[in-house]
């Protein structure tokens, strides 16, 4: 699944279009690589996304086209969450 369609589906990201702009401003690394929008996301991978002023580390535990509001949070798991004090 794409990146910028996990991100949406997951709900980490509330649009598809906003999860591709951050992706493309080089804020999404995948298994410590740098990640377009367009990058491939599998079950075991570890997202880490910059958010303004926060990053966020998660593993990919699911990946499923469409999902109910109340599932998306079981589609991954918080590593690590860093926000400046």
């Amino acid at each position: 699944m794409r990146l910028d369609k996990f991100l949406k589906v997951s709900r980490i990201i509330k649009r598809r279009t906003v999860a591709k702009e951050v992706a493309d401003k080089k804020r999404i690394s995948v298994n410590d690589r740098e990640a377009k929008s367009s990058t491939d996301v599998k079950v075991g991978d570890v997202l880490v996304i910059q958010f303004g002023n926060k990053t966020l580390k998660i593993k990919v535990l699911s990946v499923a086209e469409t999902v109910k509001k109340e599932m998306a949070a079981l589609m991954y798991e918080i590593l690590e969450e860093t926000s400046p004090k």
